[in-house]
């Protein structure tokens, strides 16, 4: 039986590591914030060679104690794509701020940065890009823009640990970078975590203090913040899942690999990757004109598929009295594009199924 995803898989490799050392933790009293929160903020400092690392209690958060370190707020414009998860947009509502939609790159899913130019007002106070199934933006064309019109760079980075542009790690280019750990992530624990990586010294600082209620000391809360906080238990299985990682990317490399030399139906269209980036593949996302047609074959096949931005953000209940400008790309990849199964534990003999039944589709 073919899987979208197979979580059950990964952790026989080494459950048992992770169950000896939760009850560890579960017998020590100490759950939140302690020495596995630390030793997971230098480890992934030094994997991801930044200059500052904090963790949070989810990707959302990571976005959210972002924009705020960063002074975003009521009234405030800042750029994103509108094709991404709803939190990434979300993160910006919760702040007070407008979300500002550009349009996509259609071969890569990511933000245009020539479209985002287009958008840039006295009201822009930043550019949230995101780094999509694991293909890093144009971030050094992004970076240049940002620079020149003196506006902040996030990153949201919540499909792409791991992934580098120019041999430098997404989350780095950027002012801050804000990862999820969710459980389906390249690096995904056993509930909900998040990380942010910070170039400056003083928005680190701010970020520790609105990660716990607005102050780092007991009974001292020099801004209103948040109780934002990885713990322990999904601390310490990060830290071992961490040590797996670049075993899961590659297997991932291969299975993509795979994909990509033997889906050679001429109606779907296989991802774009830059020459300069290396794509982790958090999903492998194809393209197809008919894609309802292609659902009842898969369907019929029974392989497991995910679509998971059927609609521009824009389209959203929570965003259609804004009345957006619709963006053509993003309109066209949004009823085209479908991910097939990919993650570390899927057997070969499945990817080379699911080859043949998506080549024998007409």
């Amino acid at each position: 039986m073919i899987k979208i995803f197979d979580l059950k898989e990964q952790y026989k490799d080494f459950g048992n590591i992770i169950d000896k050392k939760v009850m560890n933790i579960l017998s020590s009293g100490n759950y939140i914030l302690g020495e596995n929160v630390k030793q997971f903020e230098e480890k992934t400092k030094k994997y991801l060679n930044g200059k500052y690392t904090l963790s949070c209690n989810s990707g959302t958060d990571a976005l959210v104690l972002s924009l705020r370190a960063l002074g975003i707020q009521s009234g405030d414009e800042v750029i994103t794509s509108p094709f991404s998860y709803f939190a990434t947009a979300e993160s910006i509502s919760l702040v007070g701020a407008k979300p500002v939609f550009a349009d996509i790159n259609p071969h890569t899913f990511n933000i245009n940065p020539k479209n985002i130019t287009k958008l840039i007002n006295k009201k822009t106070k930043a550019v949230l890009s995101v780094n999509l199934f694991g293909q890093a933006c144009e971030l050094d064309n992004i970076n240049k823009i940002t620079r020149e019109h003196d506006i902040k760079h996030i990153e949201d980075c919540a499909q792409s640990f791991g992934a580098t542009y120019n041999n430098k790690q997404t989350g780095t280019y950027g002012d801050m970078g804000c990862y999820s750990f969710f459980p389906t992530k390249n690096l995904g624990c056993f509930g909900d975590g998040g990380l942010v990586v910070v170039k400056n010294k003083k928005n680190y600082d701010i970020l520790k203090k609105l990660r716990t209620h607005g102050g780092i000391k007991r009974n001292q809360h020099d801004l209103i913040g948040y109780n934002s906080r990885l713990d322990e238990i999904q601390a310490v299985i990060l830290n071992i899942k961490l040590s797996f990682l670049d075993s899961f990317l590659k297997k991932r490399k291969i299975i993509a690999d795979i994909y990509s030399k033997s889906i050679i139906n001429d109606k779907i269209r296989l991802p774009f990757t830059y020459k300069k980036s290396v794509h982790t593949f958090n999903q492998f996302t194809i393209r197809v004109k008919n894609r309802k047609k292609l659902e009842l074959h898969l369907k019929k096949h029974k392989v497991p598929y995910g679509i998971y931005y059927s609609m521009p953000i824009y389209k959203y209940n929570a965003y259609k009295s804004n009345n957006y400008k619709p963006l053509p790309m993003v309109e066209k990849i949004a009823k085209e594009c479908l991910s097939i199964p990919i993650y570390p534990e899927l057997p070969i003999s499945n990817v080379m199924k699911i080859c043949k039944i998506l080549n024998n589709y007409e």
